[in-house]
């Protein structure tokens, strides 16, 4: 794909995150639900932390396209490392993790991770955009254009950190509130909740590793972007 090309997408996809982003933060706080948004806000979900995710992403896809753009090669070279490190570490496999385990719960139990209630504040539209549409935008990316991933045992071990952080973070909130982030955490004793940490870090990993093989499969093994 032209750089250009590369550059139009990537302010579009930009915008559309930041804008997604700037929507669910605003939703009115007197139609929130009273079980929902309590201590820490709408950034206590995974789904809004990752619109937020998305939207540093592409902003730093779009910076580098620009400098590409301008020939300032040397510059563009150490945000390329930053864009390909934030692709394949985080903004992949947490997309992805986001996508599946939504609506693979959501079609179990909604009442799980998103309740009834939230349909009279959060619209139609707004649900797709945070919780289906950031798939298609990674398998997008992937297509675009080749990322270059780092040695598998720094990748792992930033994605663990990221998730160790994140889980620190719904503890803690539980422990200042008496309230889980998603209802779901409730139904599990303490090490059955332990269990389901670590089966969902196992999951995370394996979209990573699947996120690897589709750029490897579709790019090779050499080519990556300069």
């Amino acid at each position: 794909m032209e750089i250009s090309t590369l550059a139009t997408y990537h302010c579009l996809a930009f915008v559309w995150y930041f804008f997604v982003a700037y929507s669910i933060t605003h939703v009115k706080t007197e139609e929130r639900p009273s079980e929902v948004f309590l201590y820490g806000g709408q950034w206590k979900y995974l789904t809004v932390l990752n619109l937020v995710l998305q939207a540093v992403f592409y902003g730093v896809s779009f910076l580098a396209d620009v400098l590409r753009l301008i020939k300032k090669l040397r510059c563009a070279k150490c945000i390329i490392s930053s864009r390909d490190l934030l692709f394949s570490v985080l903004a992949f496999p947490v997309s992805t993790f986001v996508c599946i385990s939504f609506w693979t719960l959501y079609t179990y139990n909604r009442e799980l991770v998103y309740p009834k209630s939230l349909d009279g504040v959060i619209p139609l539209w707004l649900n797709h955009a945070m919780h289906t549409a950031v798939l298609p935008f990674a398998l997008l990316e992937i297509l675009a254009l080749p990322h270059r991933y780092p040695a598998k045992k720094k990748g792992l071990i930033l994605l663990g950190f990221v998730a160790f952080l994140y889980i620190s973070w719904v503890l803690w909130i539980y422990s200042v509130t008496g309230e889980w982030v998603y209802p779901l955490f409730a139904l599990f004793s303490p090490p059955g909740l332990a269990a389901f940490f670590a089966g969902s870090l196992a999951v995370i990993i394996a979209f990573y590793n699947f996120g690897e093989f589709l750029n490897r499969m579709i790019w090779g093994q050499s080519k990556f972007s300069s």
